[in-house]
C-alpha cells in the first residue's frame, strides 16, 4: 500500500474506528423493542429468550440451555449474532448466508454446556490445563449441532470459526481464504465482544484499542481483508441497522425460515415480570451506596456485587456475578496479614452455620494495594428455605480514598443557579485535579460532553421559559446518573460535562447511553408531552493526556455524534489501564540522543494498523494538540506545537514550551505474508522532538518532550521498538517477530 500524507481541512477527523459502535445493552435494546408492534401470537414482552425463539425456532431451547448454564455465554453469543448480522446487511450479505451467519453466532457456543462449572465459573484467567479443557467447547458444540441442525452451512462455520486464518492449527484444517467468509466474520466479532466486555482478569478493552488488537493480530488469526472492512463500517448506519435487525428478530421474522434449519418449534414462557417499586428503589440503594455489598447463593455463588464492592477491589460487577465465591478472589487476609483458607473464610461459616460475624480483614484494593475493611457476615434465608449469606465490607482505613476527595470537592462546587450543577469554572478546577490524581495514581477516569439537540429550535417555537426547563430536566437525568466521586456541571448554554472517577471508556459509554435512551423517552410537559434528544462525545484519559487534550477529544467526539445524525454517543481514544498490544517486545525502553544538540530524544514507535489508519488516527493528535502542520512531504511530517495553557505537569512559574515533532512514516510486513497483500501490514513511525526555541532549559524541554512522546503512542496505539546498530529503525526485526494466537480468552 502507498499511501501519502496529505494536508487536508479535515484534520481534526476521528479515527474511524474508533467510532465502531458497540451492540446497544442487552436491557436497553429490548425495552426498545417492547413499545414496538409485535406479531400476532408472539409473547408480549421481548427477552433474549424471546429474540432467540424467533431466530432459532424449536433449536432455541439450545439457547435457553446455555443460558440456564453460564447467563454471560449466552448474552454474549446474542451480541455477537446482532452485530454479525448488522455488518452482514451494511455490506450487502446474501440473504442466505446471513441467515446461516446469524444462527451460528447464537449458537457457537453453545458447547460450554458441556463444560464442568469449576473451569467455566472460575474467577481468574485459566491454567493450560483448565484452557485445554475450555478448547473441548468447540467440539462439543459441533457434536450438539450435528445432531440437529441441517444446514451444512451453518456446520461449517461453527466448525471453523476458531480456526486460525494464518492455518497454524494442528491438522488438515482450510485456512486463509479456503475458510468460509462467515466463519471469518464470526471470528473477527467474537474476538470483539470479547475484549470490550468486562472480565474478573481484565478490565473491557476501549473500541479503539479492539481495533487495534484485531489489525495486531491479522493475518496470523484473522482475515485482514475483514478486518479493515469491520473497521471501516459507517457508525451512523451500524446503530440504525442493528435496531433494524433486532425488531426483525422480534416480530417480523418469519416463523418458516425460523424453522428452515429445524424440525419443529416449541413455544417458549412469558418473559419476567417487571421490577416492583420497591425493587428499584432497593436496587439504586444498593448501588449508591459506599460500602461495599456482596449477595452470595448457598451454593456460593455471587448473586450481586455493588458499586462501592467495585470501588474498594477495583473489580467490575460484570466479571464476578455467576462465578463462584472464593476468598482468594480478593486476596482475603485475617487482621494479622494471614491469609485466609476456605474453611476459614467467614462467608463459609456463614453459610454453613447460619451465624453473623463481624470481622477486621485486609482485602487486595485497586492497584493491588491491601486495603483494610470491616467484614459484617450475615446468612439470609428466602421464604423456600433457600439459604444465602450477604457481605458487607466497609473500608475502615484511615486515608481518604480519591473518590471521597472528589466527592468533597463536588459538595463544595459552586452551583450553576439554573440547574444547580456545578458550574464552569469549578468544572475546570476539578478537572486539572481530577486529570492529574488518575494519571499520577494510575486509575482510569472519563470525561462525558453532550448537549441537547436543536435546542434553538425548544427556545423559538416554546419560549426561553420552556428551554430552561427542559435544561433543568436533562440536569436532574445526569445528576442522577452520577455515582460517588463523579462531578456534573453546566458547561455554558445548553451544554454539559461529566467526570466519571473510576470508570473507563466502556462503562462511560454505558452510562452516557442510558441517558441518551431514558432522555429520549421522557415526556416534557412544558413541550406538550413531547421527548427531546441529545447528543454524546466520550474519552478517557490516556497516556500523555491534559485536562485540555482530554476535554478536546471529547468535543471531536460530540460533533462528529451531531455530524452522524444527533440522538446517538460517539467515543473516541484508547484508554489508560488497556493491556499492551501482545505481538512486540519491548528490546528497548530507554531514548536515543541525537548528535544534533537541539534534538531532544529520537524514537521508533510501531502502530498495529495500516499507514492509512494511522494516518487518521494522527489527525486526531493534530486537532487535540492545536498543533500547526509546517511541512509535509510524501510520508515526512513536521508539526509544531506551541502549549497554550499551563499544563499540570510544570510549575506555574514555567513558561510554555513549544516543540517541534518530526514524523516519518512507512509500511512494514510480517513475516511469512507472500501472497497476501494485505496480509501483516504494520506502521513504523520514525520520532524526532526538538524544542523550537533552542534557549529553552532542558528540564522543562525534556518534560516537554516525554510528554508529546506518551501522547503519540496512546493516540497511534503504538510501542517503542529497538533502534539497530546504524541508528535507523530495525524495521526488519519487528517484521519478523510472529503474533501470538490469539488476544481473546478463552472462556470469554
Amino acid at each position: 500500500m502507498d499511501t501519502t500524507l496529505t494536508a487536508t481541512p479535515a484534520i481534526g477527523q476521528p479515527f474511524v474506528t474508533g467510532l465502531l459502535p458497540s451492540p446497544p445493552p442487552l436491557s436497553r435494546l429490548l425495552g426498545e423493542l417492547d413499545e414496538a408492534p409485535v406479531a400476532a401470537g408472539s409473547p408480549a414482552s421481548v427477552t433474549p429468550d424471546r429474540l432467540a425463539h424467533n431466530r432459532l425456532g424449536v433449536a432455541s431451547s439450545l439457547f435457553t440451555a446455555l443460558r440456564t448454564k453460564h447467563p454471560p455465554s449466552a448474552y454474549h453469543s446474542l451480541r455477537v449474532a446482532l452485530l454479525c448480522s448488522s455488518w452482514s446487511q451494511a455490506v450487502d450479505l446474501p440473504a442466505e448466508d446471513r441467515d446461516a451467519l446469524e444462527i451460528a453466532a447464537l449458537l457457537h457456543d453453545v458447547g460450554k454446556i458441556g463444560v464442568p462449572d469449576q473451569v467455566l465459573l472460575k474467577p481468574a484467567a485459566l491454567a493450560a490445563d483448565e484452557a485445554a479443557i475450555m478448547d473441548r467447547h468447540r467440539q462439543y458444540g459441533l457434536e450438539i449441532l450435528s445432531a440437529c441442525c441441517a444446514s451444512e452451512q451453518v456446520l461449517q462455520i461453527v466448525t471453523h470459526a476458531g480456526t486460525p486464518y494464518g492455518g497454524r492449527r494442528q491438522g488438515d484444517h482450510p485456512q486463509g481464504e479456503d475458510l468460509p467468509r462467515g466463519a471469518r466474520m464470526l471470528a473477527i466479532v467474537d474476538a470483539y465482544d470479547a475484549m470490550t466486555t468486562d472480565h474478573v482478569y481484565r478490565r473491557a478493552m476501549s473500541r479503539e484499542r479492539a481495533v487495534a488488537e484485531l489489525f495486531q493480530h491479522a493475518p496470523a488469526q484473522f482475515d485482514p481483508r475483514l478486518v479493515q472492512q469491520f473497521a471501516a463500517l459507517d457508525p451512523g448506519r451500524i446503530v440504525e441497522v442493528h435496531s433494524r435487525v433486532a425488531h426483525r428478530w422480534a416480530s417480523v421474522l418469519s416463523p418458516d425460515l425460523a424453522q428452515a434449519h429445524w424440525c419443529a418449534a416449541r413455544p417458549l414462557a412469558r418473559g419476567a415480570e417487571p421490577l416492583s417499586a420497591e425493587a428499584i428503589f432497593l436496587e439504586r440503594l444498593l448501588e449508591n451506596m459506599h460500602d461495599g455489598v456482596v449477595f452470595i447463593s448457598q451454593t456460593g455463588q455471587i448473586l450481586h456485587w455493588n458499586r462501592g464492592a467495585e470501588r474498594l477491589t477495583g473489580i467490575p460487577a460484570g466479571a464476578l456475578v455467576r462465578k463462584q465465591w472464593s476468598p482468594d478472589l480478593v486476596e482475603m487476609r485475617d487482621a494479622d496479614g494471614n491469609r485466609l483458607r476456605e474453611d476459614d473464610c467467614p462467608v463459609a461459616g456463614a453459610l454453613l452455620t447460619s451465624t453473623q460475624a463481624l470481622q477486621r480483614l485486609l482485602i487486595r484494593g485497586r492497584g493491588g494495594k491491601a486495603v483494610t475493611v470491616d467484614a459484617h457476615i450475615f446468612p439470609v434465608v428466602t421464604q423456600d428455605g433457600a439459604q444465602g449469606a450477604t457481605l458487607l465490607l466497609r473500608d475502615a482505613s484511615s486515608e481518604k480514598t480519591l473518590e471521597e476527595e472528589v466527592q468533597t470537592l463536588h459538595e463544595k462546587a459552586t452551583k450553576d443557579p439554573l440547574t444547580q450543577l456545578a458550574n464552569r469554572a469549578e468544572f475546570d478546577r476539578v478537572h486539572r485535579a481530577f486529570a492529574k490524581a488518575h494519571l499520577e495514581r494510575g486509575v482510569t477516569c472519563s470525561l462525558i460532553i453532550c448537549d441537547l439537540d436543536r435546542f434553538k429550535q425548544i427556545n423559538d417555537v416554546y419560549g426561553h421559559q420552556a428551554g430552561d426547563e427542559a435544561l433543568k430536566s436533562f440536569a436532574s437525568l445526569l445528576r442522577n446518573s452520577c455515582r460517588q466521586g463523579d462531578l456534573v456541571a453546566r458547561y455554558g448554554g445548553e451544554e454539559f460535562v461529566m467526570l466519571c472517577a473510576d470508570c473507563d471508556n466502556a462503562a462511560a459509554t454505558l452510562r452516557a447511553e442510558r441517558v441518551r435512551t431514558d432522555l429520549s423517552q421522557l415526556p416534557q410537559p412544558v413541550l406538550g408531552g413531547r421527548s427531546i434528544t441529545s447528543s454524546f462525545g466520550v474519552t478517557e484519559i490516556q497516556a500523555g493526556d491534559t485536562p485540555e487534550t482530554m476535554l478536546r477529544r471529547a468535543d471531536r467526539a460530540l460533533l462528529q455524534a451531531k455530524d452522524n445524525g444527533r440522538n446517538r454517543v460517539v467515543q473516541l481514544g484508547s484508554g489508560l489501564n488497556e493491556l499492551p498490544l501482545t505481538s512486540q517486545r519491548s528490546w528497548w525502553r530507554g531514548w536515543l540522543r541525537d548528535k544534533t544538540p537541539e534534538t531532544l530524544l529520537v524514537c521508533d514507535l510501531l502502530a498495529s494498523v495500516p499507514l492509512r489508519v494511522a494516518a487518521e488516527k494522527l489527525r486526531g493528535f493534530v486537532a487535540d494538540h492545536f498543533a500547526e502542520i509546517i511541512s509535509i512531504e510524501g510520508n515526512h511530517l513536521v508539526l509544531g506545537l506551541e502549549e497554550h495553557s499551563t499544563a499540570f505537569f510544570r510549575r506555574r512559574s514555567d513558561r510554555p514550551v513549544p516543540a517541534v515533532v518530526e514524523l516519518d512514516m512507512s509500511e512494514v510486513y510480517l513475516d511469512g505474508c507472500e501472497g497476501r497483500p494485505q496480509g501483516g501490514v504494520r506502521t513504523l513511525i520514525h520520532v524526532r522532538i526538538r524544542p523550537k526555541r533552542s534557549r529553552d532549559r532542558r528540564r522543562d524541554v525534556d518534560q516537554r518532550a516525554r510528554q508529546l512522546l506518551a501522547s503519540l503512542k496512546s493516540y497511534l496505539i503504538a510501542q517503542e521498538i529497538s533502534p539497530s546498530g546504524d541508528g535507523h529503525p530495525a524495521a526488519a526485526k519487528a517484521a519478523h517477530d510472529p503474533a501470538p494466537a490469539t488476544p481473546v480468552p478463552s472462556h470469554a
